[in-house]
């Protein structure tokens, strides 16, 4: 099996129309529903979209399987229920609201068997999957694979970001490996199994309520650069004909903010061959373009966006995901670090590995941050007062990487997120100790040419 996952072949593009099939022959041909497929398989059509969206944004597959996904008996809420995981926050009883920043350590990889799912627990969010707007930020923290299990997500897309343990990932397009490092976005509907084949295994979810992601707009940036299409990868198709007995494999589907199951006596990774542009895929933050100032100022996070979620307001996302990815720093009679900033978006960010520029010494791999809506944020008092004292000089950022979901909505925070040991109740003593450099007496020097 690890030499399987270590060695799967991929489709290359984003948001390609893709045709894949494990057996010689089993795609219909000319059309999508005959009367009989090849191999007396099954057609289905997995619809990502309404069906009539415009046609450059619609999304959908047809998936040709040994079952139909429709052989399963009912769904029952999932007992025990879990009760750390949130996708409604239109109530205040759910979660609340701080314009504090807030800060968290890694957490720990528990002890007991936890798979994916179960280890799965919501940080924050704002919106609903009932309105179809919004989003949700989770971590997860896991030692054991899905056994038996497949899970289904009708309220969002999810975009994992691991930063701990590789995941091997079977779904119903196919198999992905991904590493810390890079990111894997499963849509709306789709199952899939998460397998840990080096155990501990800890990472950051961004959960989206209303439409899918894009690749954002370069504009003046021109036809290159930031995350290139072809480096999105979309599994093959690949198929297990595993038989479960009466009632052997559990499919949870999380619908509503709850998980529900169902039982059927077959494996859901049953495609054969499929076509279409719904289908997971994944990428290579280290592929990344970045772009920056080459003169002086320093340039806004927004030029990092790797991918994004629009709203309807032009220029304004629901939700980005933002990536920090080492680089050269040459701005001259520049501070080079971020700067101090008040932002009508709010801020979630994580490190994935490294050191972050903003705060080298305080924030760690694992660890979080929230900065919310117009809530004063900024670098450090230790970082502040080595950058000024420095003579700059072309720099390059070491083997790091951040990154950043940030959103126009106003997030909510979970109680256990608010009293989670892992929470620093000293976070705002690094910028405690900034101190005044005022000084009347003091004439700025020109620059010069």
């Amino acid at each position: 099996m690890k030499k399987e996952f270590e060695e799967l072949e991929y489709q290359n593009g984003f948001g390609n129309h893709c045709v894949t099939e494990a057996l010689k022959g089993a795609l219909p041909v000319k059309q999508n529903s005959p009367l009989k497929c090849p191999y007396g398989l099954y057609a289905e059509q997995i619809s990502g979209t309404a069906f009539t969206v415009p046609r450059k944004l619609n999304q959908r597959s047809w998936l040709y399987r040994i079952k139909p996904s429709v052989t399963h008996e009912p769904f029952h809420p999932r007992d025990p229920a879990h009760k750390r995981l949130v996708s409604d926050f239109t109530g205040s009883g759910v979660a609340s609201v701080t314009p504090t920043q807030l800060r968290w350590k890694p957490p720990p990889i528990p002890e007991a068997r936890t798979n994916f799912i179960d280890g799965l627990f919501t940080v924050c969010g704002a919106g609903s999957p009932f309105l179809r707007h919004g989003f949700a930020v989770h971590m997860y923290i896991a030692n054991a694979s899905m056994e038996g299990h497949a899970f289904a997500n009708a309220d969002g897309d999810f975009l994992i970001v691991p930063q701990q343990g590789r995941l091997w990932i079977k779904t119903e397009m196919g198999r992905l490996q991904v590493k810390p490092g890079e990111i894997v976005v499963l849509q709306l509907g789709i199952r899939f199994a998460v397998e840990l084949p080096d155990g501990p295994s800890r990472g950051y979810v961004l959960e989206v309520f209303d439409g899918h992601f894009q690749l954002p707009d370069l504009g003046p940036i021109g036809a290159n650069g930031l995350a290139n299409p072809r480096d999105f990868l979309t599994p093959t198709a690949w198929f297990e004909e595993t038989s479960w007995g009466h009632s052997g494999f559990t499919i949870i589907h999380k619908f509503g903010g709850g998980l529900f199951e169902a039982k059927q006596d077959f494996s859901p990774f049953n495609v054969v061959a499929w076509h279409g542009n719904y289908a997971p895929y994944k990428y290579d933050l280290r592929k990344f373009c970045p772009y920056n100032t080459v003169l002086f100022d320093h340039a806004d996070p927004s030029i990092n966006t790797v991918l994004t979620v629009p709203s309807e307001r032009p220029g304004v996302a629901v939700v980005d995901f933002v990536v920090f990815p080492p680089r050269w720093l040459v701005a001259e009679h520049t501070f080079r670090p971020p700067y101090f900033h008040r932002n009508c978006m709010s801020e979630y960010m994580g490190l994935i590995y490294g050191m972050y520029e903003g705060k080298a010494d305080t924030f760690v791999p694992g660890g979080a941050s929230l900065h919310n809506c117009m809530t004063p944020h900024g670098v450090d008092t230790a970082t502040y007062e080595r950058t000024i004292s420095e003579e700059p000089k072309p720099s390059k950022i070491p083997d790091a990487l951040a990154f950043m979901f940030e959103s126009s909505l106003i997030p909510r925070v979970t109680p256990w997120a608010l009293s989670s040991p892992q929470l620093d109740p000293d976070y705002y003593k690094c910028w405690i100790g900034l101190r005044s450099h005022f000084d009347r007496q003091q004439i700025p020097c020109e620059e010069k040419d």
